[in-house]
């Protein structure tokens, strides 16, 4: 797989964010007349903190689209749309499996901070903003092509819109002891979805979560079917304790891409 990095956290850079090499990295300019903006609460639909997200992800859906079988690092799961819609541009319409402590599945009806990395699960299903999915050419995908995993953190309003949805929700060991549904794959990890103990580091930290070996295992069943077409990681922060640690642990889960 060819590895592409998105070294920002909802739009602004990330520092020592370090990812397996070669890797191609998705850095245009992100800033307006010299202003550098908060991009990660925005103030409302259409707020410039999208419009200039939009900038990296139809990036990175360019990249994409012209790159057999990627693989993503990237700093939140925003990258996803973009990942997404770099794969429609190819005619790829793959099954995607969301490995997530987290729903990010809020809207501007249920968010109660206007946090847009809470938002891109919603977001690429056709769900509330929609700045960011239509700057990157993105076609929202059904309910049905998605796949939660192990998500144990879900607010109120967000999880009544998951449990309203069309999307099924697994465990690890569901997806590491059945067979996907034909066609083509695409894995997602936001790496908080392992337990804390194994891999420290996360911004939102999750207890009672899966072992890294139980993840690594899940994963690694997918990729033995040879249908995964695209694979991303939302990753530990570079800042943290424990950063190298984590580090280390998402290679061990990711690294079967690599071969």
């Amino acid at each position: 797989m060819q590895i592409i990095s998105v070294p920002y956290f909802v739009g602004e850079p990330m520092a020592r964010f370090t990812v397996p090499q070669p890797a191609v990295v998705v850095d245009p300019p992100m800033s307006d007349h010299g202003q550098v903006y908060d991009t990660s609460r925005a103030q409302g639909p259409g707020d410039v903190a999208q419009h200039r997200m939009a900038v990296l992800y139809r990036e990175l859906a360019g990249l994409v689209g012209v790159l057999d079988a990627p693989l993503v690092y990237a700093g939140d799961c925003l990258a996803v749309i973009g990942v997404l819609a770099g794969l429609q541009r190819r005619d790829i319409d793959p099954t995607l499996y969301w490995f997530d402590a987290h729903g990010d599945f809020h809207t501007w009806a249920t968010t109660g901070s206007s946090f847009l990395g809470g938002m891109p699960l919603a977001m690429l299903t056709g769900r509330g903003e929609q700045t960011i999915v239509a700057a990157t050419g993105l076609t929202p995908i059904a309910d049905e092509k998605v796949l939660l995993i192990n998500a144990r953190d879900l607010d109120a309003g967000e999880g009544d819109a998951v449990a309203a949805s069309g999307i099924t929700m697994l465990s690890v060991h569901d997806v590491a002891t059945s067979s996907p549904p034909p066609g083509p794959i695409y894995v997602h990890l936001d790496v908080d979805v392992v337990d804390p103990s194994d891999l420290p580091a996360v911004n939102y930290p999750a207890r009672h979560g899966p072992s890294a070996d139980e993840v690594r295992d899940a994963i690694h069943h997918l990729a033995r079917t040879g249908r995964v077409v695209a694979a991303s990681v939302s990753s530990w922060n570079p800042a943290l304790p424990g950063a190298e640690r984590a580090a280390e642990v998402t290679r061990s889960i990711m690294g079967i891409f690599e071969d």
